[in-house]
């Protein structure tokens, strides 16, 4: 596990504003690493251990899936966080994803 890359990560998902979302792919190209969007997940999953508060939530697959939902203390509290910040979420896909996505990250290179 690289602590580097994870921190990287963790500081680029504190940029996502509420009521946005970001998908792994965008996270993993911000710091520098494009084609590292599993370990963006691996990342994500352990986000709860890292200091201050990492709005692991707001990152969601490509076609805009909570994938991440089973890292949360239960099943709904991704969707329940996105819905609380204005995202509408249905069957586990961020509705109107291309809307709501942002990727306007400063970047984070290795």
């Amino acid at each position: 596990m690289d602590q580097g890359f994870f921190t990287r990560v963790y500081e680029a998902v504190k940029q996502v504003p509420p009521g946005r979302v970001t998908s792994y792919g965008a996270v993993a190209a911000a710091v520098g690493a494009p084609g590292a969007s599993r370990m963006v997940g691996w990342a994500m999953n352990k986000a709860f251990s890292y200091p201050g508060f990492v709005p692991a939530h707001r990152v969601v697959n490509r076609n805009g899936m909570l994938t991440g939902k089973h890292a949360f203390p239960n099943a709904d509290t991704m969707q329940e966080l996105l819905e609380s910040e204005g995202v509408d979420v249905a069957d586990d896909v961020v509705v109107n994803f291309n809307k709501v996505f942002w990727d306007d990250f400063n970047v984070f290179p290795e």
